[in-house]
């Protein structure tokens, strides 16, 4: 493996330490809640449970926490695509998924 190929593999597990949260209770169900709503696949779930939805956020009721660092610096000729069963973003060519593009930098995880 090249130096440039473990320098990125660092840079990535690096960041992947740094996770972004967010405060941002889901509906709540009746006066007195048991379940609240997954804002995002809009599955509900008891309270005081955790879980992890479609976009990669371990959640519960409270909040969410991003699980997949996003790539923000890539090449024109690249995207970057979430894996939302490893809950890590793939980037690769544009029209080719088979050739994987460095990533400069990654925000959130």
């Amino acid at each position: 493996m090249n130096f440039c190929a473990v320098v990125v593999l660092l840079a990535a597990a690096v960041t992947l330490t740094d996770g972004f949260c967010y405060q941002n209770p889901p509906p709540m169900l009746g006066e007195n809640p048991t379940h609240c709503k997954d804002s995002v696949d809009g599955t509900w779930h008891v309270v005081g449970s955790s879980w992890i939805n479609s976009q990669c956020h371990d959640c519960s009721c409270s909040g969410c926490c991003s699980l997949a660092a996003r790539p923000v610096d890539v090449p024109e000729d690249c995207v970057a695509e979430l894996d939302s069963k490893a809950c890590e973003y793939i980037v690769h060519k544009k029209g080719d998924p088979s050739v994987i593009c460095p990533v400069f930098e990654f925000v959130g995880k």
